[in-house]
């Protein structure tokens, strides 16, 4: 059940407070509009994430920041008359209402405008005069306005509202070439001396639906109006700054390849990301470099994005130790793909063979899974029983898991937003289920684990299963956080077991080794991740690497629980950290932004940035896998691959004869 008090003030404290926004009288009016009233029914469960949502006739109710954004940039205050281009659901018009004496509304979609009015209606918003029609015209007997504010992107500024301005009156629109791509303006009204003054203000990048009408776009696209191009940042550009800087990387079977990366020798965590879960340069380039931070520099401990017992099965494996009875095969439920693939197997094969040859009293060095909670087993259990006892609500669960990634934008791209009342009544059965399988895998583990797994922390985790698996069931940052902190406390017990002058490499997602303080997840959604954590905790003893690619193949699917596809992964968008990386024109590079001040400092200014996990959705990129993020202050250094390959998983063809019985990919 949403409890709307307490999540408007959540999305104030951390949405629009914690990214700057300070006018006391925006952040009441936020506090006080319930926006769950302003989205369609079935989308009020994410009323309150930082999320653009649908609200029909292919239109958005803004993301929460924007609209205190545009709101304070405008300098709304009590008193004022104020006009809003684009009213929509009407939630942006109701918020400036609890500032301004009179809001004017213009929305051109009259299905919108009259659903708009029935919200003003029934919460009592009397000083709202809200009509259907060409936004870009204003509302010329209305004029003056002390604010104007434009929910759309324009070619240009219309002339029209400009000349509808108080003197002294500010109006804040978004301009741009591209019809998703533009850059807020301000524009305020100075004079009249020899015609009317104008100041203008760029505030940044944003992306907003087309505006639509005679001083703005067409409906077919084409320009209704000359373009206004907006000032531009003069030196060199960015991209040719990080070809200066960029270190070409060699073959990954090159030992230059691995030696670029000895300047993190001395630290005790290196986390090497990925951009996907399926892209097997991303996996050669983190065997190259642990492969060198294994032999040269006493790194001991590979730790891994995957569940403690399946890796516990290679762990036994490639540290030489014998099996345990078990009938568990590691890695056989989906995705199949991210650690059943020949990259994966190389280098384990490596790992052993290293391990066996190795020196006497040099330590063996372990494969270990920092997820214990086995969260694709689990959901795969969750789906069994469903498709059992209720195959709607099952649909309704493949739905809301294959979308459990960090950067999604627009829940319409996925579904799952209207729960089935099959579903909630599912709900502890669900649980118990989980619940008994976690305590099941557990006793597992144990049979197999090491001291620094003690029986203390396995007692804690079958605890706490119920409320985990509860929290995972409905999804959330909660569930996000809950798990991530657990992959670092298992870290640190894994350091911990093998003394102070253990080192360990972790592999990962970008999502998870990213600090998420300068992404989306931390800046928009309060949520934290191993990044985040290891920086905290060890400081400048942790090195966090992300990893990007402009375009190629990668094994992914496009439902939870769906077959693997090998999808073309589309060319990275124009505004996005990739395209500056493409631009470049170095196939492949390490950027180590620390080289060069000037560079790090250009690159601080949040950009797009591609995040791409087991599910991968071409047609819906924009909303479903992009996410605003600094990448100075979220990595230490940034990999490149220009065109990248999807993993081979492996099959029959893969079988070997003769290996121990403890290898773990038997086909």
């Amino acid at each position: 059940m949403l409890d709307g008090p307490h999540s408007r003030n959540r999305m104030v404290d951390v949405q629009i407070v914690g990214r700057g926004v300070r006018d006391r009288n925006v952040l009441d009016a936020m506090r006080e509009v319930p926006r769950e009233k302003f989205v369609d029914p079935g989308f009020e469960e994410f009323a309150y994430e930082d999320s653009a949502l649908p609200i029909g006739e292919g239109q958005t109710i803004s993301q929460p920041y924007i609209v205190a954004l545009m709101i304070e940039a405008a300098e709304v205050k009590p008193g004022d008359r104020v006009l809003e281009v684009g009213a929509g659901s009407g939630y942006a018009a109701a918020v400036l209402s609890r500032i301004a004496a009179r809001v004017h509304a213009i929305e051109r979609h009259g299905a919108l405008g009259e659903a708009a009015e029935k919200r003003f209606d029934r919460l009592g918003y009397r000083n709202i005069d809200l009509r259907v029609g060409d936004g870009t015209r204003g509302w010329p007997e209305a004029a003056p306005f002390d604010a104007i504010l434009v929910a759309a992107g324009g070619p240009a500024i219309p002339q029209a509202l400009k000349d509808q301005l108080n003197v002294g009156g500010r109006l804040v629109i978004p301009i741009g070439d591209k019809h998703r791509t533009q850059r807020l303006l301000r524009i305020t009204r100075i004079g009249r001396t020899g015609g009317a003054e104008f100041q203008e203000e760029d505030l940044g990048r944003v992306m907003f639906v087309p505006l639509v009408g005679e001083q703005g776009w067409a409906e077919n696209g084409i320009r209704a109006a000359t373009n206004h191009v907006p000032g531009h940042s003069a030196g060199r550009r960015l991209s040719e700054m990080i070809a200066a800087v960029a270190e070409p990387l060699p073959d990954f079977d090159d030992p230059a390849f691995g030696t670029a990366f000895d300047r993190f020798s001395d630290k005790k965590v290196v986390l090497l990301g990925e951009a996907s879960h399926g892209t097997s340069e991303f996996y050669k380039a983190r065997a190259a470099i642990t492969r060198r931070l294994i032999e040269a520099h006493g790194f001991t401990i590979v730790a891994v994005e995957a569940d403690w017992p399946d890796a516990a099965v290679v762990d036994r494996y490639v540290r030489h130790r014998p099996s345990v009875t078990s009938n568990e095969i590691p890695f056989r439920r989906f995705p199949t793909w991210m650690w059943r693939n020949t990259d994966v197997a190389a280098f384990i094969d490596w790992l052993r063979d290293r391990n066996e040859n190795a020196a006497v009293n040099a330590r063996r060095a372990g494969f270990y899974g920092l997820d214990i909670y086995n969260m694709s087993g689990s959901i795969g259990a969750v789906l069994d029983y469903l498709d059992k006892v209720d195959p709607e609500a099952a649909a309704v669960a493949r739905e809301r898991y294959g979308c459990l990634t960090r950067w999604q934008k627009d829940p319409s791209t996925y579904g799952r937003a209207v729960l089935s009342a099959g579903y909630a009544k599912c709900e502890k059965a669900v649980i118990a289920q989980c619940r008994e399988l976690l305590a099941k895998r557990l006793d597992y583990a144990r049979s197999g684990g090491e001291s620094y797994l003690d029986a203390a922390q396995n007692a804690r985790l079958i605890a706490s299963a119920e409320r985990y698996y509860r929290i995972m069931y409905y999804g959330g940052a909660e569930s996000w956080n809950l798990r991530d902190s657990h992959m670092f406390e298992t870290l640190q017990h894994l350091l911990e077991a093998q003394g102070p002058n253990a080192k360990a490499v972790v592999w990962a997602h970008n999502s998870h080794i990213g600090d998420a303080r300068y992404t989306e997840m931390g800046t928009a959604r309060d949520e934290l991740n191993i990044g985040q954590l290891c920086r905290e905790h060890f400081g400048r003893q942790a090195a966090l690497i992300g990893f990007g690619t402009h375009t190629g193949t990668v094994a992914a699917a496009t439902n939870w629980d769906g077959d693997m596809e090998v999808k073309q992964v589309r060319p990275s968008h124009r505004d996005s950290y990739e395209r500056l990386c493409h631009d470049a024109g170095v196939q492949r590079f390490l950027l180590d932004p620390r080289r060069d001040e000037a560079l790090r400092r250009r690159l601080l200014e949040p950009r797009l940035e591609r995040f791409i996990g087991v599910i991968y959705r071409p047609e819906t990129e924009l909303v479903s896998h992009y996410a605003e993020a600094s990448l100075p202050h979220q990595f230490d250094a940034f990999v490149w691959f220009d065109e990248t390959s999807a993993v081979m998983p492996l099959g029959p063809e893969h079988a070997r004869k003769g290996v121990p019985d403890t290898y773990p990919f038997g086909l």
